[in-house]
């Protein structure tokens, strides 16, 4: 571990018992510091298994190779040891893994050639452990722009890759439909065309603007009632082929609509970084299964959460879900594209990762500011496993961006 060098301690008497507290100076706006005082760690209990009554998959992002050229159009350079382990991590707390997705930065740096080899590693890593796993099918190895059929053709081949490795598929939405302005029968086209030679059934992936501005007006048409309906008529015009969709809107409303509406045996995956407690836990008719990428920052909390409501202990679990909110709805704030940095900054706070760096260098996308706010509701929340270590690193890089 390293040396705890920068952490201020101060002593306070407790009767006959003198404790050793951690604090640290924070960002609270431009100019501003405020004194956090750092909690002592939380013991989180691992989970090595699987959940009983929700099927849950965190989407993990990658680690890049320090001292790489972590840039904007450098090739994506994979530190492996430290983004498999932390894949194992989310294994330990009894989490899927969903590979590739957003949260790796699809489409935000992390190119094909890399995209592949995470796929193959991360499915071998679950295998190992009888964990679940669903990667990203895509079309984002072909730049330029496709017709309709070159983008089935796409798709096809990522898809290919993904079943050769092992693993279930996820039909993520394609940049390429948006580009050319598919209609919504050129969406049902496609898709049947692909999940109909998929060996096994597929999972859908409805990803909202604020996550990826280049997919505004997906499957056709930027009017929800429309847009689901298209996706309604994929689903129930495929049967037997599709697990399901993750739906990624950030409204709980729309998200509770369609899951009402879905076909008998499908299952919605929430991927509403602000309002999961809820979906997960359901209205007592339906409930969301979840695909997230705020459990790659919550993993031990929600844990503990999703091991409670499969004890029927509602209360627990609607406490400890909750106290998660505040950092998962930071990290998403808008604009919500950058969450991906702030999972970074907490995977390299707690020691998953040698260094603050991302590829493509999104490590600059969030300020100062806003990556003070991550440190101290994830101290709030316990996330903070090893507070000295957590605490030393936030001090280390607050005296580079000037706040210490």
């Amino acid at each position: 571990m390293e040396a705890t060098q920068n952490p201020r301690l101060t002593q306070r008497e407790h009767g006959d018992t003198v404790s050793t507290q951690l604090t640290t100076l924070v960002a609270t706006a431009v100019g501003e510091r405020t004194e956090v005082i750092v909690r002592p760690p939380v013991e989180w209990r691992t989970h090595p298994g699987h959940f009983t009554q929700r099927r849950v998959y965190a989407a993990a992002h990658v680690i890049p190779r320090v001292g790489a050229q972590n840039v904007p159009g450098a090739p994506a350079d994979i530190d492996w040891d430290s983004t498999l382990a932390f894949r194992r991590h989310l294994f330990e707390y009894g989490f899927g893994v969903a590979e590739a997705m957003d949260t790796a930065q699809r489409n935000m740096g992390l190119d094909w050639p890399a995209t592949k080899e995470l796929i193959t590693r991360s499915t071998k890593e679950a295998h190992a452990v009888g964990a679940h796993i669903i990667s990203g099918v895509n079309t984002d190895h072909r730049t330029g722009p496709l017709t309709v059929g070159g983008i089935t053709d796409a798709y096809l081949e990522q898809l290919a890759v993904v079943e050769s490795s092992g693993s279930d598929a996820i039909l993520m939405p394609s940049r390429h439909l948006t580009a050319v302005g598919a209609s919504a029968d050129e969406y049902k086209a496609v898709y049947a065309e692909v999940i109909s030679q998929a060996t096994n059934p597929v999972t859908l992936h409805w990803l909202g603007e604020a996550f990826d501005p280049h997919l505004r007006g997906y499957w056709g048409t930027t009017e929800y009632a429309d847009a689901s309906e298209t996706l309604l008529q994929i689903i129930s015009g495929n049967p037997g082929k599709v697990v399901g969709v993750k739906v990624s809107l950030l409204s709980e409303e729309l998200e509770i609509d369609l899951r009402s509406r879905l076909p008998r045996g499908s299952s919605l995956f929430t991927g509403d970084d602000f309002n999961y407690p809820t979906l997960i836990r359901g209205d007592g008719r339906r409930y969301s299964d979840a695909l997230l990428g705020a459990f790659a920052a919550v993993a031990p909390a929600a844990s503990s959460a999703l091991r409670a409501l499969d004890d029927g202990d509602l209360a627990t679990y609607d406490a400890v879900m909750e106290s998660t909110v505040a950092l998962s709805r930071k990290i998403f704030e808008p604009p919500t594209f950058n969450y991906k940095t702030g999972i970074a900054f907490l995977s390299w706070l707690c020691g998953h990762q040698p260094a603050f760096e991302m590829v493509a260098g999104l490590h600059a996308n969030r300020s100062a500011v806003h990556l003070s706010s991550v440190f101290t509701l994830a101290n709030t929340a316990g996330l903070l496993g090893d507070p000295e270590l957590a605490t030393h690193r936030f001090n280390a890089w607050a005296s580079t961006v000037g706040i210490r």
